[in-house]
């Protein structure tokens, strides 16, 4: 499980070490362009409901994961979770329905357009 430490919050977030690279792509794009946004994750086992965090360029990040080499991420959901960070809703994800959505991502519907080029969490 990755962490991703938010502020001065000593109680990591925790979420898979995947998802947490999907986040930590969107969160650098979009705070290296000074642009804020809330972040929402539900479904997790240590908290059942619902939780939303405000995420600028002010409120100190660090990200911790498990892994040594960076995730591979799938392009075409990466671009779904950017355009829906976004939106005035902000990048809201559900921790027991992502990898199906990821996963969807990967296989075109009815589409004559290649698959999803993974891309490196870096």
């Amino acid at each position: 499980m990755a962490k991703l430490y938010y502020g001065s919050d000593i109680a990591p977030i925790a979420l898979p070490d995947r998802l947490m690279g999907y986040i930590k792509v969107i969160t650098s794009t979009k705070l290296r362009r000074g642009e804020s946004f809330t972040l929402t994750w539900t479904g997790t086992t240590e908290e059942p409901g619902r939780s939303t965090i405000w995420l600028q360029p002010a409120i100190p990040l660090r990200f911790v994961f498990d892994s040594v080499e960076p995730e591979q991420l799938v392009g075409d959901y990466l671009r779904s979770l950017a355009d829906q960070a976004n939106a005035a809703s902000g990048l809201v994800i559900d921790t027991r329905t992502w990898e199906s959505a990821e996963e969807a991502t990967r296989t075109p519907v009815r589409s004559a357009r290649p698959v999803g080029r993974s891309v490196l969490a870096a």
